[in-house]
């Protein structure tokens, strides 16, 4: 637990000239956050006394998993949490515990891996192209892992993988994965929330610090988790990262912040305040290139916040990310807090999450494309965060530039080349879009006990 007290620091903050200082509702507030290197930008707007700037008085708070973070947001324990992106939208439609989160601010583009056993990476290899110097091809298609898994299955072994939580990204991701590459991952319905229905691969719960002991174990045979628990694997030698979610779709949206939606009306300039100190936080750890990432490394190194070796958080967030031992590669962008609007919450971010939850049976029945427009103005709000946003401009910690004033709030389709699997994905066009994957519910298809009718 980490908690602020410094009066100094309060008294230079508040009588700082540059800043309009909000009149806030509730100035003390106790924030969740799971240990993975995307909760940055809470991290170091604690550190970096944004927080205090806004005469915000912030505990942030470590949590065992998401479901207790979501029902200390929920209850009132927290005020405001580092949230899997699509526990707002499933709370809110009443997916698991029902309750009206919202999200007026996202944290992070890409930062996710799928990672493998030695084992079944060695099994894996011959299926995999090889460039000129030897080294394994990228990406690599979950095609090269769909004939190992037919030979486990002809064997009567299941094959498990981990994920970190059922509407969390990472479910989705290695669910479009092993779709892409001929899988089927399974099934959810009202009846069974497993997820596990006419599954090839068959994905479980782990939570993300345990990712890679489960892996040793054997207990699973891969995972999809946030960093750095992809790194680790690599430098404990147990397992090779086969994919980032960067080459699965390349700048796709993670994490949130989320809080109830009666906390934004009932404190909404303490609201503004928060996302004002996150929006400073997420230029900070993107600025100059990435010059300070190394200082965030250190920060979140602290076990207080993630905990990690400083080396193992370096190896992915500083620019580079490492396969196999040794083969260390550039990849830039693997994580983005600023660049790209990666704050801006977008509601075809939003509609991504909800086509996912319908195309795995989470939601049961078939919704129109209005649906999914209202289900995600209610949910992500862009008008709190450019109101937070403006004030940030005017006070001179940002660039008018940096930031999509006009947005209807969507994106730009995504082409086909920045996906795994060559379909373009537009938010605009949410059953067009179900329609055109392989793999997964569309039109009025339903789960019925084990089988998918309509």
């Amino acid at each position: 637990m980490k908690r602020i007290a410094s009066i100094l620091a309060t008294t230079v903050a508040m009588a700082s000239p540059a800043l309009a200082q909000l009149d806030l509702e509730k100035d003390e507030l106790t924030f969740g956050f799971i240990k993975l290197t995307d909760m940055a930008p809470l991290a170091v707007a604690y550190e970096q006394g944004y927080f205090l700037d806004e005469g915000l008085f912030v505990t942030l708070e470590a949590q065992a998993n998401w479901k207790v973070l979501l029902d200390g947001v929920i209850d009132g324990q927290l005020d405001g949490a580092h949230m899997l992106a699509g526990q707002p939208l499933a709370a809110t439609i009443g997916f698991g515990t029902e309750a009206h989160i919202i999200t007026p601010f996202s944290m992070d583009l890409n930062g996710n891996g799928i990672t493998v056993s030695n084992e079944i990476w060695e099994e894996m290899k011959p299926n995999i192209p090889l460039m000129e110097d030897g080294r394994p091809q990228h990406p690599i298609s979950a095609a090269a892992l769909k004939p190992v898994v037919e030979k486990y299955t002809a064997e009567g072994k299941p094959f498990n993988m981990g994920m970190v939580f059922p509407v969390s990204t990472h479910n989705y991701e290695l669910r479009y994965w092993l779709a892409a590459g001929g899988l089927e991952p399974g099934y959810y319905s009202p009846e069974n929330i497993t997820g596990q229905i006419g599954a090839d691969v068959l994905l479980s719960v782990t939570p993300p610090p345990q990712m890679p002991a489960t892996l040793e174990a054997g207990t699973i045979y891969g995972y999809c988790v946030g960093e750095p628990w992809n790194q680790q694997a690599v430098f404990k030698g147990i397992g090779v990262p086969v994919i980032t979610d960067y080459e699965l779709w390349k700048n796709n949206p993670e994490k949130v912040f989320g809080i109830t939606k009666e906390f934004s009306e009932m404190y909404p300039n303490t609201t503004k305040a928060v996302v004002k100190a996150l929006i400073r936080a997420a230029i900070w750890l993107d600025e100059n290139d990435n010059a300070n990432r190394p200082a965030a490394v250190e920060i979140l190194s602290r076990p207080e916040y993630v905990g990690a070796d400083y080396d193992v958080i370096a190896a992915s967030m500083t620019g580079t990310f490492e396969y196999e031992k040794g083969d260390k590669r550039d990849v830039p962008d693997f994580n983005v807090f600023f660049r790209y609007n990666a704050t801006y919450p977008f509601y075809s971010d939003a509609i991504w999450y909800l086509t996912q939850m319908r195309r795995w049976g989470q939601i049961a029945e078939a919704k129109s494309d209005e649906w999914y427009f209202e289900t995600a103005k209610s949910v992500y709000r862009p008008d709190i965060y450019l109101e937070a946003a403006k004030l940030v401009v005017e006070e001179g910690y940002a660039d008018a530039a940096d930031f999509p004033w006009d947005s209807d709030g969507f994106k730009a389709a995504t082409p086909a080349a920045d996906i795994i699997d060559g379909i373009p994905y537009d938010g605009k066009a949410p059953n067009a879009y179900l329609e055109s994957l392989p793999i997964g519910l569309k039109g009025e298809q339903i789960v019925v006990g084990t089988e998918v009718q309509g």
